[in-house]
């Protein structure tokens, strides 16, 4: 009976090939690989052709979403390859860490046998093996040093590997969680013993190795195994009592994104593409990097010569010698690329970063992988609209008049509902309700979305739906829902195209809408009710009883508005006009609806209220200003009349604050009125330059707020009317004339004098 444990770096290309060769050559009968044994019924499916790295192990406690471990593996992680060849050979396959059900239980106090609270000792910080071995060598970046002394040799020396590892823990005291791992590990391989195997090969990282194998001195080539180690009983004092909680397994799709360090993950590494390269490309790993780099620029329209590569290849290689490398590593293959093939500029040196040393690899699972079901049915959603999971941002613009570009909208729309984010709406680029325009990306952690979105359905509609109705009735808590929030499901039913939800919501929506008697609640909420009456039309979208609901809460936002406006102070009344503006928008929305005869327009009746408030006293200057603008851009006001109200606003009655606010209102919808009509330009500048010096530096943070808003076009056009007031081309400015120099005037005024042959001033 023998016992091999294997040291590797988790994700190491080297590692991987040389694992390869000493399974090869071992022949073991089972092997055990670090990671969750909650997952060893799921190793066959590594012989599927479709479970393509990178994957992971997913982990999770049902219900609880926050409590859920991934295990990724990429082609180059050696325990990917040792699974690989063990279900190849058709060889046993079990994992040996600490199980899942521990790791994501919560924490609890520790005891020992006489039901006294263990004394807590602060484990001695572990180093970074690699950087300790790498601080030895004469190196300052780990990273180069494993290249250089593992990844880039032919061979991974795993005894050598076990011997330094055991001189860097020397000393070492486990903190609590890793002595609980590797005691699991150690009770994995005495299990295999009991079990009859007699060629053992344990995976593992090489951190490990002497908790597993024991010092490298111990016993006798051949001797029995677990010399120098903890025994069987010691471990299982350790293990005894651990909190556990049930956890269910899974395959699950990976990026290289989330392979990388700063994904998080704290196995990670800083250039999964890279490893993946050296991993595939053994032979002439260096010229090939470089060519592929060449290939990516180009396809951004990027001239890249082969020339350019030949230079790049020597360029690595002399970086590589005068550094004492023995292969030209990334640094160097990276230095030429940006030296050669993008001549010193970095933003394309970023395109290859992002493209290929970090890489955009996204991992397949097969259809016989566990899956809750709404997991099932949106693969072949996915499947039916031809969208593909992709790790890289892509964009899609959806015309929604074609039937395919209207079921993948409604598939997006129902995903967030669920909470899924795999599409993200943005602005689209065309014109028309018809137009959406997303970015799609896929990320591991939507599959523990789904799996929590479970609860509410089998099929993506159905589980939209029950979700739709949880939180119309605010949840299990029953708490109420704001209007906005009532109203914007309105708006995703329709988008989602979830007939079974809308009536409802619509339902709960009327009931709450009557009982509200907050106007501005209802004024938020309109907009978006509007807005699906639109998608409503657009999408062929039944949504009977909408109009009717939207028509009430208009009528009553007109009747209570004049309340809502009176007596604001200057914050309550900024939020009030932002909700103004919204309804402003809503309303011209609705020009083309259908009117009862002998009822008013809703545009008519909105300009209505606001022709009746904005006469009002104890308006915000704010709100009237914006008031009056309204009603002039609707044609409810002539220009004459807005003067008139303009110069009240901006009379000595009112304070000059006041009158600031009521010019930021006013102006808010553009400054190009100020261009086209001087008269209210002059009214503005006349009481702006009557202003008192202390009173004018009050009032200019503001002014300053209102004008800056404007685009440069309209700033400079509005300066130049300015300059022309009082020179006859607009009304005459007042203020006392400039005093005449006499002494300069004096030779003008002789020489005109001539010309009208006269000789002295009448």
């Amino acid at each position: 009976m023998s016992v091999s444990v294997l040291g590797v770096r988790h994700h190491g290309p080297g590692s991987a090939r040389s694992l390869r060769e000493e399974l090869t050559r071992l022949k073991p009968d089972i092997v055990l690989i670090e990671g969750p044994p909650e997952a060893d019924d799921l190793v066959g499916l590594a012989k599927d052709p479709e479970l393509q790295p990178p994957v992971a192990l997913l982990a999770h406690v049902p219900g609880e979403s926050s409590k859920a471990a991934f295990w990724p593996f990429a082609v180059f992680s050696p325990e990917w390859q040792a699974i690989r060849h063990a279900v190849e050979a058709d060889v046993p396959v079990r994992f040996c860490d600490m199980p899942a059900a521990h790791s994501l239980a919560p924490a609890s106090e520790e005891r020992d046998e006489e039901g006294n609270e263990e004394d807590d000792r602060a484990p001695a910080v572990r180093a970074d093996p690699i950087g300790a071995l790498a601080h030895a060598a004469g190196y300052d970046d780990p990273e180069r040093w494993w290249e250089d002394a593992v990844e880039h040799r032919g061979d991974t020396p795993f005894q050598v590997i076990a011997e330094a590892m055991a001189a860097v823990r020397e000393g070492h005291v486990p903190g609590e969680e890793e002595a609980r791992r590797e005691a699991f590990m150690r009770r994995a391989i005495r299990t295999a013993i009991r079990d009859g195997h007699e060629r053992i090969v344990v995976v593992c990282g090489a951190w490990h190795v002497p908790a597993l194998a024991g010092p490298p001195d111990a016993g006798s080539p051949g001797g029995a195994w677990g010399a120098g180690l903890p025994t069987a009983k010691a471990d299982d004092a350790l293990l005894r009592g651990l909190p556990k909680v049930k956890v269910e397994t899974t395959w699950v799709p990976w990026t290289y994104g989330r392979l990388a360090a700063w994904s998080g993950y704290g196995a990670g590494v800083t250039s999964p593409g890279w490893y993946h390269h050296l991993f595939t490309a053994p032979d002439r790993p260096v010229e090939r990097w470089l060519t592929e780099a060449a290939g990516t620029l180009r396809a951004e329209d990027l001239p890249v010569s082969s020339a350019h590569v030949i230079e790049a290849v020597r360029l690595a290689r002399s970086l590589a010698t005068l550094r004492g490398r023995p292969l030209a590593g990334l640094a160097e293959a990276t230095e030429a690329v940006r030296a050669v093939l993008c001549e010193g500029d970095d933003l394309p040196v970023e395109l290859v970063q992002r493209r290929m040393v970090v890489g955009e690899r996204l991992g397949t699972v097969p259809d016989s992988t566990p899956m809750v079901p709404l997991q099932r049915h949106l693969r072949q959603e996915q499947r039916r609209v031809r969208l593909k999971p992709e790790a890289l941002d892509r964009e899609h613009d959806l015309d929604l008049r074609k039937p395919l570009d209207l079921e993948r909208s409604r598939l997006l729309h129902r995903l967030r509902l669920l909470g899924v984010g795999w599409g993200t709406p943005k602005e689209s680029r065309g014109k028309g309700t018809f137009r959406e325009s997303w970015t799609l990306a896929w990320r591991p952690e939507f599959d523990i979305d789904l799996i929590e979105a479970g609860v509410w359905g089998t099929t993506v509609p159905a589980a939209a739906v029950a979700r739709v109705h949880d939180l119309a009735r605010g949840g299990q808590e029953k708490r109420e829902v704001p209007l906005a929030v009532l109203t914007g499901l309105v708006e995703q039913c329709l988008l989602a195209d979830l007939p079974d939800a809308l009536p409802y919501v619509i339902e709960v929506l009327s009931e709450q809408a009557a009982l509200d008697g907050d106007v501005t609640h209802l004024m938020a909420a309109f907009p978006a009710m509007v807005r699906a009456q639109r998608y409503g039309d657009v999408r062929a979208t039944p949504a009977e009883g909408l109009a009717a609901v939207a028509d009430a809460m208009l009528t009553r936002i007109c009747l209570g508005f004049g309340g809502a406006a009176a007596g604001l102070d200057e914050d309550a009344a900024r939020d009030l006009l932002k909700h103004v503006d919204a309804v402003h928008a809503a309303v011209t929305l609705l020009q083309d609806a259908p009117v009862p005869e002998g009822e008013d327009s809703p545009a008519a009746r909105w300009l209505g209220a606001l022709r009746g408030v904005s006469g009002r006293s104890g308006l915000p200057g704010v709100i009237e200003g914006r008031l009056t603008r309204l009603l002039l851009d609707a044609g409810n006001l002539e220009a004459g009349q807005v003067g008139a109200v303009m110069a009240r606003a901006m009379s000595a009655g009112h304070p000059p604050a006041r009158a600031a606010a009521w010019v930021e209102g006013f102006l808010s919808g553009g400054g190009l009125l100020l261009v086209h009509d001087s008269r209210l330009l002059a009214l503005i500048d006349e009481w702006l330059t009557g202003l008192a010096p202390e009173t004018f530096v009050d009032v200019l943070p503001l002014l300053r707020r209102t004008f800056g808003a404007f685009a440069a076009p309209e700033r400079r056009s509005i300066g130049s009317r300015v300059r022309s007031l009082g020179t006859g081309e607009g009304p005459a400015m007042t203020g006392d004339a400039e005093e005449i120099d006499e002494e300069r005037a004096a030779a003008a005024t002789r020489t005109v004098l001539a010309l009208l042959g006269r000789t002295e001033i009448a």
